[in-house]
């Protein structure tokens, strides 16, 4: 019901909207004695993660008319980040969650709606639904477009992340395109566990996706019969008044962290997690990563932490298999979406069997959790790491630094030998304000497996990674460069030491020549004057508290 109630759409003052809904074809007892529910849906003809929503939608739809609700769909925008791989335009990524969420928030206001049913699959664009449910707090879920299928080339599996190191390991044209031709043969998120599937699993966890539909694959006509289902029930958790505040609890979060490590998901779904406590006044911080760090493992052998992809781990059982097998770490009482509690939940569940794609607790994939949060005088705030994709010769190491500030710049360094073995490269100003936008960094990284540096080359940043990205990759460092930070003080031939076992970033630097150094230390202008990413660095919370695009008041 709309917050000015039933007179909104009632009353003689509501004519006018009543006309406006007539005029699209809607009819009169419709628009007067149904819920209105949104649908904001994320097609866009460019990507395979969005190109197959028109038919999700309208399969929601199906399911919303049928149950007894009006659903009106309108568009949000949408990128795929595979498209500004490797240039300047990746750093609008980031920034992309915070459009959605206000894209969702905007329309969802002016017209009223009593629930919205998102549809979304990639990266920040889920990431953003999810901000928004939090942000609006009206009954509210999300469907996901589900996971792409794994391609074959010469009788091997590949995914999309494997082309850039074919590109950079010294490829000819004619095998590139091959791969090119198979790499990605059907619709849905890249299917390792990047950004997309990560928070796509995530849903369930978070209590805005229908358990147990999270990664169905997008091919699988099984996506839209639960698509047709999720609308019907996105009525009645309007008629029951089911808001995401009562859903997503600070407990439900813990359980998000607690999954995310097990699955070892995407280094960004630690920003997401946090902007999201912050939209519901949730009191969720880098402290309580680093505390689950320590007692949950990585148990989900998905790429780039074992061999298996997206599909297999539906096959297995999806989110539901990995909450069972974290049944005794996970808040049972947390209430789920569909009326009972989590423990309750995954009492009717039989055992998941142990296999090396989904292992237990007592026996994990590895002795290492899905994600480490790092500290020093390099990142007093915290900065990230993903433990399960490091090369193990790469868990602790001490190199030399050598600075850059774009990835560019770092990869075209690589490329011209000048990176060796015992190098730690150092790429700052690319963080929340200096890209601005927090640029996922791909080409240097992929430059480093290519040429089989990643085994004894580390980067430190405060830049973010694609969740395809492996290597000795220390993302997220706060206080980033822009904010005078200490990597911004890094000079090259300093010595960095990276202990993952221990959690430490540390500029063997003493105290004295760093505060000489920042004496002298100059703050560059913004990297844009203009737009969007502007306003973004100009408004949005630093990295180790999500980096949102929202001036929230912490105290």
């Amino acid at each position: 019901m709309s917050q000015y109630g039933p007179e909104f759409w009632n009353s003689a003052s509501g004519a006018h909207r009543r006309v406006m809904m007539k005029a699209a074809g809607y009819g009169d007892k419709d628009i007067r004695t149904k819920p209105h529910i949104g649908v904001p849906n994320s097609f866009q003809e460019g990507s395979p993660g969005t190109a197959h929503l028109r038919q999700i939608a309208e399969a929601v739809k199906q399911g919303i008319w049928a149950a007894g609700g009006i659903p009106v769909e309108f568009g949000i925008p949408a990128t795929c980040g595979n498209i500004p791989n490797g240039v300047e335009e990746m750093k609008y990524e980031q920034v992309m969650r915070d459009i959605v969420c206000m894209s969702v928030e905007a329309v969802s206001k002016v017209h009223q709606f009593d629930g919205i049913c998102m549809i979304a699959s990639c990266d920040n664009i889920i990431a953003g639904c999810y901000q928004a449910a939090a942000r609006l707090d009206i009954p509210a879920m999300v469907v996901t477009g589900g996971c792409m299928s794994a391609g074959f080339h010469n009788g091997k599996q590949v995914v999309e992340a494997d082309v850039d190191v074919a590109r950079f390991s010294g490829k000819g044209d004619d095998e590139l395109f091959e791969m090119e031709e198979c790499v990605c043969p059907t619709c849905g998120a890249c299917p390792s566990m990047g950004t997309a599937n990560t928070m796509q699993l995530m849903g369930e966890i978070f209590n805005l996706v229908l358990p147990g539909t999270s990664c169905i694959p997008a091919v699988d006509s099984l996506k839209i019969r639960k698509a047709r289902e999720a609308g019907a029930y996105m009525v009645e958790m309007v008629k029951k008044n089911i808001r995401p505040s009562q859903l997503i609890t600070r407990e439900t979060l813990l359980n998000a962290i607690i999954f995310d490590m097990a699955i070892a998901g995407s280094t960004n779904a630690l920003l997401h997690i946090l902007a999201m406590s912050y939209e519901l006044g949730l009191d969720i911080s880098m402290e309580d990563f680093e505390k689950y760090a320590k007692e949950i493992r990585c148990i989900v052998g998905v790429i780039p932490s074992g061999p298996y992809t997206i599909n297999d781990l539906y096959h297995a059982g999806g989110a539901l298999a990995v909450m069972k097998m974290l049944e005794s770490k996970i808040f049972g009482n947390v209430p789920t979406m569909t009326g009972e509690t989590w423990g309750e939940l995954l009492g009717k569940m039989p055992a998941v069997k142990r296999t090396n794609l989904i292992r237990s607790l007592e026996d994990p994939l590895y002795d290492l959790p899905g994600l480490q949060i790092l500290r020093g005088n390099l990142a007093p705030n915290g900065a990230i790491i993903r433990p399960t994709g490091v090369p193990e010769e790469m868990r602790t190491f001490r190199g030399k630094a050598k600075c850059f500030d774009n990835d560019t710049k770092a990869y075209n360094a690589i490329m011209a030998g000048e990176i060796v073995p015992g190098d730690v490269i150092v790429m700052r100003y690319e963080g929340c304000k200096g890209a601005p936008g927090m640029k996922e960094l791909m080409l240097s990284n992929d430059a480093l497996v290519a040429k089989g540096l990643h085994k004894s080359v580390g980067l430190v940043t405060d830049a973010r990674f694609s969740g395809f990205s492996h290597g000795a990759l220390v993302g997220h460092v706060s206080p980033e460069a822009y904010d005078g930070g200490n990597i911004a003080l890094v000079e090259d031939g300093d010595m960095i030491t990276v202990d993952t076992l221990k959690g430490i970033v540390e500029l063997e630097v003493s105290d004295e020549v760093l505060a000489e150094r920042r004496a002298k230390w100059v703050c560059p202008p913004l990297k844009e004057q203009k737009g969007c990413l502007n306003i973004f660095a100009r408004t949005c919370r630093p990295a180790h508290e999500g980096g949102a695009m929202q001036p929230w008041d912490l105290k």
